[in-house]
């Protein structure tokens, strides 16, 4: 019997290469998964650079205003950041406005932002609207002609708006944003107006003998115009609501101007006597009652003086030289009151450089004649 060399039993026998390995389909899933690795390894790396970008102070070295004009897109607002320095890209700063801000509008308007603000700051505060609010201030008794000369001499508005209807306006502080439209001012000024009217209307004393809202407007443009004394405007509105109680003449100065000059507002030189006896629909020292129209834009105290005077006798008041009103029940007392003026006015003609007080040469006068 003839002898072989023989293996080990536990020899391991040499393994054939798969031919699945080798499969068409495994070659590209191998190659996919790799792809989609290096996708996946690279998207992190430009992910974590984005968002460090994102958040990392941007390129501003001083505190900078920008205006984003109304009906501007995206792009539009891209390229006013990147050109006014605020952030570094446009793109990039589009890419991040879709990608953390998708579907929210970004606000026109003023932002001042600060050195350093970051892409992310700058998206956050353009989509709240955090824009730079400004104010502008309407005084009481001006005539909507000179409230829309104000608001059309006001360089941060826009627009040209329609002259209002007198009396229409109530006079306030209002907070407005450069480009904001004029329209949109007088539209806040008369809804407040309204609202101010409606509710002193309904507290109105049921004794005071006005007809309508309007009449109690017009009424209160006037005593809006006799003082300037916050604590005079009940007692003035009462001189008045005696006299149309007892069917007397208004005879109120202001309504002579706006006879003569409607809503330009001022008369450029003293009334004469001339002015006082020439009929005009505004003229209360030729009309009964109140005038056609209100003559300004009364503000809420003489409105609401008005709605509610005060409980007195007096018929008539006249300047006293220091900015109020000597008030009178009788034309006795009016006259001495009215003496004591010219007295007053006398002393300061002989020295011109003395200013005249607030007030001097208004209110319901009428020293030679009964009413």
């Amino acid at each position: 019997m003839g002898t072989q060399d023989q293996k080990p039993a536990n020899a391991k026998k040499k393994r054939r290469p798969s031919r699945s390995a080798h499969h068409p389909a495994v070659v590209i899933l191998s190659g996919v998964f790799t792809f989609l690795l290096f996708l996946a390894v690279g998207g992190g790396i430009v992910a974590w650079y984005g968002q460090r970008e994102f958040t990392a102070p941007g390129p501003l070295t001083q505190e900078t205003v920008v205006f984003i004009p109304r009906g501007s897109g995206a792009r539009d607002v891209a390229d006013i950041l990147e050109r006014d320095g605020v952030v570094r890209n446009a793109l990039f700063f589009l890419a991040s406005q879709q990608l953390t801000r998708r579907g929210e509008q970004l606000q026109a308007g003023e932002y001042r932002f600060p050195p350093g603000v970051s892409l992310a700051r700058v998206l956050d505060d353009m989509v709240e609207g955090k824009v730079i609010v400004h104010q502008v201030t309407i005084p009481e008794g001006l005539t909507s002609q000179q409230v829309l000369d104000r608001l059309n001499a006001n360089e941060l508005l826009t627009g040209n708006p329609r002259l209002p209807q007198e009396g229409t306006l109530l006079p306030e502080t209002y907070r407005i944003t450069r480009g904001m439209r004029r329209d949109e001012i007088l539209t806040r000024m008369t809804t407040e107006q309204q609202k101010v009217v409606r509710e002193l209307w309904e507290k109105r004393d049921p004794s005071i003998p006005l007809k309508s809202p309007q009449e109690m407007i017009i009424l209160a443009s006037i005593v809006e115009d006799e003082t300037a004394k916050a604590d005079e405007r009940p007692r003035v509105a009462a001189v008045f609501i005696n006299r149309l109680n007892r069917k007397m003449k208004l005879q109120s100065d202001p309504t002579i101007i706006y006879g003569i000059v409607g809503g330009k507002g001022s008369l450029g030189r003293a009334i004469t006597r001339a002015d006082i006896s020439t009929p005009t629909p505004y003229n209360t020292y030729t009309i009964d009652g109140l005038p056609p129209g209100p003559i300004g834009n009364p503000g809420k105290d003489a409105l609401a003086a008005v709605a509610n005077p005060a409980k007195t006798k007096e018929l008539y008041f006249v300047a006293d030289g220091t900015g109020g009103h000597a008030f009178a029940e009788t034309l006795e007392q009016h006259n001495r009151n009215v003496a004591k003026w010219r007295e007053i006015e006398a002393a300061r003609a002989a020295q011109p450089a003395t200013p005249p007080a607030n007030g001097a040469g208004t209110g319901t006068t009428a020293p030679a004649r009964a009413n």
